[in-house]
């Protein structure tokens, strides 16, 4: 099984999990995060560095949220790989709040 970046990463961008990717599956455009499934190796560890909880395990991701695996798919392999940390969005702070978590700042 492959993992998903879902909606909660946009406007955020927050890139802890690649950090700590060992693969460089993350990509990455102007307003969020994707994981190449073609790359993924599955280890989990991104999960728990999301502060925003918008990553999945593909066989965990809630029904409403499906979409993003054609999603990540799709976008991932088109665009660059980010596997350095990089500052979030201006719009991070504002967006973790409206999700309901701490922004990291």
């Amino acid at each position: 099984m492959t993992f998903v970046v879902t909606d909660n990463c946009q406007r955020c961008r927050y890139t802890d999990c690649v950090a700590v990717c060992p693969v460089d599956c993350f990509h990455g455009d102007g307003e969020m995060l994707y994981i190449d499934p073609n790359t993924c190796i599955d280890c989990g560890a991104c999960i728990p560095e999301c502060p925003v909880e918008a990553i999945y395990e593909e066989g965990t991701v809630p029904a409403e949220q499906e979409h993003w695996l054609a999603i990540n798919a799709e976008r991932a392999p088109k665009l660059p790989v980010i596997n350095a940390k990089q500052a979030p969005l201006s719009s991070a702070p504002a967006r973790a709040r409206e999700l309901g978590f701490s922004p990291i700042e």
